[in-house]
């Protein structure tokens, strides 16, 4: 029967890079894996086999059969941003410091020529079908997109202020990015790259979900601590729903009846109802709760926080569990089926 292990990356500062593996079903953490400094973000393959972590100028794979640190691989400066094609061929990384993005082979974990996108690639998504990346370039305003079967690079698309955060709706038709000086999300039609007119949301959009049937947009706005709902089909932003303070990562249930925000400045998580739009009571958690996401089954929503915690939350009753000891500082986490 196949297992589900979370792979934590915790750090800080100039401290080591930890990574530690969680399993999902017992509780139960394993010996963390220690490498580099500067781990932040984190992908896994489909197939469950390889988890790839950024560091300060390399990317490090993880063997998630023997939970061991492969040699790491020379990739641009200050890799952040990373994900995984669908056919689980190659893995993407952006280079913030050196605006590029650097594709690598996981059949034999070498790096490919860097593909040159635009400043400062904070952020990428891909669409469903595995054929464009998009990166998001916080330093001049645009959008990159990729085409991934020759990793050729097209015209930049114009976005609006500090863009930050993306999402593709689940039918591959529209890119949405958040502008988090510019306090609005522009939508752009995939199949022409097309940008529409800026959507309001409110100060300082941090991320951005979409439900399944790809009908709702929720986006969380950290200046304000609301999250706005966007009609896809309309393009229309509808009234904000107040959750807490700070709210920035969010995550949607597969069945796509709640919405989950993390609520940094209030040490909560919201849930949101997508059918109404009403948020839920707030669930505490750990001081500090920064990144979150479900379990591929819809039963279990995990929350990072401080000061080396991974707390685990009951999604049928809302309740809180006890949380899980990781590494210090925990920043993100990955979910790999391992059969």
């Amino acid at each position: 029967m196949a297992k589900v292990i979370a792979y934590v990356v915790s750090g800080s500062g100039g401290s080591p890079t930890i990574v530690t593996p969680v399993n999902v079903r017992t509780r139960v953490a394993g010996p963390p894996i220690t490498f580099a400094t500067g781990g932040q973000s984190i992908a896994v393959t489909p197939n469950g086999k390889t988890v790839y972590v950024p560091t300060a100028d390399a990317v490090v794979p993880i063997d998630t059969v023997t939970n061991t640190a492969l040699p790491a691989i020379a990739v641009g400066s200050e890799p952040f941003s990373i994900l995984v094609t669908p056919n689980g061929r190659t893995v993407y990384v952006a280079n913030t410091g050196s605006n590029s993005v650097t594709p690598i082979r996981v059949s034999s974990n070498l790096p490919l020529a860097a593909i040159p996108v635009g400043n400062e690639p904070s952020r990428m998504v891909m669409t469903p079908n595995g054929r464009t990346i998009y990166t998001v370039n916080i330093g001049d305003n645009s959008v990159t997109p990729i085409r991934v079967s020759d990793h050729t690079p097209k015209a930049p698309i114009p976005v609006g202020a500090s863009p930050n955060s993306a999402a593709i709706t689940p039918d591959g038709e529209i890119l949405y990015v958040g502008n988090f000086t510019g306090n609005t999300v522009t939508p752009i039609k995939i199949r022409t790259n097309a940008p529409g007119a800026a959507i309001p949301v409110g100060a300082g959009p941090a991320a951005i979900v979409i439900t399944p049937n790809s009908k709702m947009a929720y986006v969380s706005n950290s200046g304000d601590g609301t999250v706005t709902p966007i009609e896809v089909a309309a393009q229309k932003a509808l009234p904000p729903i107040p959750v807490g303070v700070s709210p920035f990562d969010m995550a949607v249930t597969p069945n796509g009846r709640t919405v989950y925000v993390v609520c940094t400045g209030s040490n909560t998580v919201r849930p949101i109802h997508v059918a109404t739009n009403t948020a839920g009571s707030p669930i505490t958690v750990p001081s500090g709760p920064f990144t979150l996401g479900i379990t591929p089954n819809g039963k279990t929503l995990f929350v990072t926080g401080n000061p080396n915690l991974f707390a685990p939350i009951r999604i049928s009753d809302n309740v809180p569990e006890t949380p899980i000891v990781v590494g210090q500082a925990p920043s993100a986490f990955a979910l790999a089926v391992i059969d």
